[in-house]
């Protein structure tokens, strides 16, 4: 389905669940002082929820206590002028349940950045969109 015409193609929740599945690295958009920050993560997805995992006394897990937040993932194709992004926003909670938080060590997510990383954080999307672009048809006479 395209919108207003244009070539982006706008992705229904179910195309934008398996797209973000796709890719290990996102930005979670959050307030830190009054002002946005953005930081890159890596990620997973557990039931439709976004799950970070990071330090108990980092900026972000002080940040996204309890506020609602946005997370984006995409994948571009530079070379055929393509891709996708799908953004998510919604409420984030520290996850402090023993049992949720055992669940969650059990599914493998690993923080890339150094040092100890025992807290998670759950992102539930009440927003959640995306769009595609497909890559350009050559000119004719391409490749000839």
């Amino acid at each position: 389905m395209y919108s207003d015409g244009s070539a982006l193609r706008q992705l229904s929740k179910a195309e934008c669940l398996t797209l973000m599945a796709s890719v290990p690295v996102g930005r979670v958009i959050y307030t830190q002082r009054a002002l946005p920050a953005v930081d890159l993560v890596n990620f997973a997805l557990d039931h439709g929820d976004i799950v970070i995992r990071t330090d108990r006394g980092g900026k972000l897990a002080a940040a996204a206590r309890g506020a609602v937040v946005a997370f984006e993932a995409d994948h571009l194709d530079p070379a055929d002028q393509a891709g996708w992004s799908v953004t998510a926003i919604g409420p984030s909670r520290e996850v402090t349940d023993p049992a949720e938080v055992a669940r969650l060590q059990a599914i493998g997510l690993r923080s890339w950045a150094p040092g100890s990383r025992d807290h998670f954080i759950s992102i539930s999307p009440v927003i959640l969109t995306g769009r595609r672009l497909d890559p350009h048809d050559a000119p004719a006479g391409v490749g000839s």
